[in-house]
């Protein structure tokens, strides 16, 4: 049995009360339906800024009615910290996932950026730590890495943040740590690469060039690609994500507290090859989807040119194994993304 599956049977034996900042975006909203399916109860927060109540009541819709009475939504900003004491109140594990996760956006609007992303992990630090919470898992980013070309890219490295973005999730991960080593408040960070699955908005900026380029095809259009689509990019499928939190959240390995991983799933795509697979998918509909051919246009700034993850360290610690590939996650989101695009 694995380290995953050991974790979900005792959960269901011995349920936890948790705070999924975030909640009703695209990867908050994906743990929040795994924890309740686990018959966790769930405190759910979110400024819906960029995430949507519709996100939230397609989780209570696919569960049941006993799992979706667990269910609390907090409509709050984590830039407040009043609102982050308050629900941080009798909970034990939090997974911080609510930030400004646009790297043009950050560029554009640097002190926004550091005002939710390094301000708003303080609140949720601060009142965890003063509420007793036992572990906090945030989201960081592989933005940290910035364009230093080793590869692929491990925890060791020294980071070269490109972006706002990027220099946020870093003082994110120096805050984290200041807690845990001084604050006795346990904290893990994990290090995103690439996301994608159900609920990724296309009009959004966090790692959305999939659900952007099926929204394109469907609409007739053609899909963009920034630069000449020879950069690469780790993707990892949503449900590799909550793997991930849930192990961070619940691993006993002693070591874990303090810590930063990696999460992906150690295998570097470039966009040209994404989209012939993409398109290879949607051919399959439609075979008029054969003939398109993307548009391409300048890099933008604070993007990356190549990413590609280590995830040996999270393996190690953590017992992590990636259940969905690209071309598996594509498939299994398939549906999805006709449906809701």
């Amino acid at each position: 049995m694995s380290t995953y599956s050991e974790i979900q049977q005792k959960l269901r034996s011995m349920p936890r009360k948790w705070l999924v900042t975030g909640a009703a975006g695209f990867i908050g909203s994906n743990i929040v339906r795994k924890l309740l399916e686990l018959d966790q109860t769930v405190a759910g927060m979110d400024n819906l800024s960029t995430g949507y109540r519709k996100n939230i009541n397609q989780v209570l819709d696919c569960i049941t009615l006993e799992q979706a009475a667990r269910f609390t939504f907090i409509e709050g900003d984590i830039t407040d910290l009043e609102t982050c004491t308050s629900a941080c109140k009798d909970i034990e594990n939090v997974l911080h996932h609510a930030a400004q996760v646009s790297v043009p956006a950050s560029v554009k609007d640097p002190i926004y950026n550091n005002r939710v992303n390094v301000d708003g992990l303080l609140n949720i630090l601060a009142s965890s730590k003063d509420s007793g919470v036992k572990r906090v898992v945030y989201a960081s980013s592989s933005a940290i890495y910035g364009n230093d070309p080793e590869l692929p890219k491990h925890e060791e490295m020294k980071c070269h943040p490109i972006s706002p973005y990027g220099l946020t999730k870093l003082m994110d991960e120096m805050y984290a740590r200041f807690f845990f080593e001084s604050c006795g408040l346990e904290t893990v960070g994990l290090r995103y690469f690439n996301v994608f699955g159900p609920r990724q908005d296309p009009d959004g900026a966090y790692a959305a060039v999939i659900p952007k380029w099926i929204s394109a095809f469907m609409e007739g259009k053609q899909p963009i690609i920034y630069g000449d689509g020879a950069q690469t990019r780790d993707f990892c499928y949503v449900e590799n994500v909550v793997q991930a939190n849930i192990l961070a959240a619940c691993s006993e390995n002693g070591e874990v507290g303090g810590n930063v991983f990696n999460v992906a799933c150690e295998r570097s795509m470039d966009l040209n090859e994404l989209f012939a697979l993409i398109k290879g998918h949607l051919s399959l509909r439609n075979p008029e989807f054969e003939a398109v051919m993307p548009r391409y246009f300048s890099p933008r700034a604070g993007d990356i040119k190549h990413s590609w993850a280590s995830i040996e360290k999270i393996r190690k610690y953590l017992g992590y194994e990636p259940t969905h590939s690209v071309s598996e996650g594509i498939a299994t989101a398939f549906d999805w993304y006709i449906s809701n695009l």
